[in-house]
């Protein structure tokens, strides 16, 4: 179930909202919890139930891994650590075998020239999130941090709808206490209010800006040989717009979902494309992946003397692997990783640079590197890349008269933008999106100074009805891929 659906926002929302305050309200909070919970479920099931038995399975293994560590607490760490490696060891086998077996025998056959079958495994909804949640509560488990007795607060943990389906990655300490606060089995109109304006706002950021977005990188992405050098820069930052406001969308909503039942769930973004600096960029975007690679890859490589740089290299290498099985998403990582060990040369050299260059150089290594998270294969990401640097120049029909001097450069007229279906509008709509991420208050600050008055009520108000007008395209996730 979508987020942008009818069903989602007419349905399924509402419906679960009144009755699990209803519950609490009639002293049933146990059984809100457990209502809560299979209502979750079902809202995972409804994408393809035949996936439901594994995240029952991915749970019950992990909550029971997870007691046997607590209930070992006291012991020694050598005692703990056959649990801990045998549940990472499951975790990771079980997502490398539905994300990445084809990845792994498609490229066994290449090298070896062997013909082993493929098994065509359609990639299980939220399978990359739910595991890396429950691998940091193996990780807290062994370290102490947390400890859980109750399998049905554990599954509401993972499976709780606002974030199962594409985070923010969530922890265990940052969700369970507030479930179990009494303040939180009441209604809290404050919440409801800023709830509501931050879904508002992740939905127009969604429907409206970028699915719009979407139709022009889709086509480019589609025909990439087809396209001239305007073309391949239209397609690349409508790509890079579309995934900003898709994904920071998403979070908007599951922030304001989550609020709507008094739970505050984590900020996933902080005005990403402002950043100075590939390091920088990593503390705004996927805040929460970022912190989870940090604690429970980086830092425990640390630990065992792995050099800085490798260490960086790896970080990023397993970055890209986890966000999809292919050689684009390793080269994506393994470009990201070799950024920031260039990064943190730089920084200890102690160089400045002009703040607009520093923004330049991150934002543009951000449009190169995004090609291979985006493109079908390698080939077609290089010839994207090839085609933005020599490609040919188009420029519109009408222009001919006034700028046909620009003729000897190899600059030609004719139709604009053909193949992406679009016209100079696509310009105007990317114009607008570098004002708005560059000096608009982005959606966590807008709602920490929202307050409940006429103006924020009819902002609020308009944003659901333009976005409701286009709820009829019901366009995926972009991050439900992974």
């Amino acid at each position: 179930m979508l987020f942008n659906s009818y069903a989602f926002i007419f349905l399924f929302l509402p419906i679960v909202f009144l009755l699990y305050f209803y519950l609490n309200h009639k002293g049933f909070s146990s059984l809100s919890k457990l209502f809560l919970l299979f209502s979750s479920l079902f809202f995972y099931s409804w994408w393809n139930i035949i996936y439901l038995p594994l995240i029952l399975f991915s749970m019950l293994f992990n909550y029971t891994i997870g007691l046997k560590i607590a209930k070992n607490a006291t012991e020694t760490f050598i005692k703990k650590k056959p649990l801990l490696i045998f549940g990472l060891v499951v975790n990771v086998s079980l997502l490398g075998y539905f994300k990445y077996y084809d990845f792994f025998i498609t490229n066994t056959n290449l090298l070896l020239d062997t013909n082993f079958s493929l098994m065509h495994i359609a990639l299980p909804l939220a399978i990359s999130f739910f595991t890396f949640q429950q691998i940091a509560y193996l990780s807290d488990s062994y370290s102490g941090r947390v400890k859980e007795n109750n399998f049905m607060n554990y599954a509401l943990f993972v499976t709780f709808f606002p974030q199962l389906i594409a985070g923010p990655i969530v922890h265990h300490k940052q969700m369970m206490p507030q479930f179990a606060s009494h303040d939180s089995k009441n209604l809290n109109y404050e919440n409801i209010a800023k709830g509501i304006f931050i879904f508002a706002i992740g939905l127009f950021k969604k429907v409206a800006v970028a699915d719009t977005f979407a139709q022009w990188s889709n086509y480019g992405f589609g025909t990439p040989y087809d396209l001239n050098l305007i073309e391949a820069w239209v397609t690349n930052l409508s790509f890079g717009f579309q995934l900003y406001f898709d994904f920071s969308g998403y979070t908007d909503m599951a922030i304001g979902i989550a609020l709507l039942f008094n739970i505050k769930i984590p900020v996933n973004f902080k005005s990403p494309y402002r950043a100075l600096n590939i390091q920088e960029f990593w503390q705004r975007w996927h805040i929460t992946l970022s912190h989870f690679l940090r604690d429970y890859i980086y830092i425990p490589l640390k630990k065992r003397k792995v050099t800085l740089h490798a260490n960086i290299l790896l970080t990023f290498l397993i970055s890209g692997i986890w966000h999809g099985a292919g050689w684009t998403f390793v080269i994506w990582g393994v470009l990201h990783g070799m950024a920031l060990v260039i990064a943190n040369i730089w920084k200890k050299i102690g160089f400045k640079m002009n703040i607009i260059l520093a923004w330049l150089i991150t934002f543009n290594f951000l449009n190169i590197t995004r090609i291979f998270f985006r493109a079908d294969n390698v080939s077609d990401a290089l010839h994207i890349l090839h085609t933005m640097i020599f490609g040919q120049i188009v420029l519109p029909e009408k222009m001919e008269k006034s700028l046909n001097f620009l003729s000897s450069c190899k600059v030609s007229f004719g139709r604009f933008l053909p193949h992406l279906g679009a016209d100079h509008n696509s310009i105007i709509a990317l114009l607008l999106a570098f004002i708005v991420i560059l000096y608009f208050k982005n959606s966590s600050e807008l709602m920490n100074n929202m307050t409940p008055n006429k103006k924020s009520i009819f902002f609020t108000v308009l944003l659901l009805l333009i976005s409701i007008a286009y709820l009829h395209r019901e366009i995926k996730f972009y991050y439900f891929i992974f």
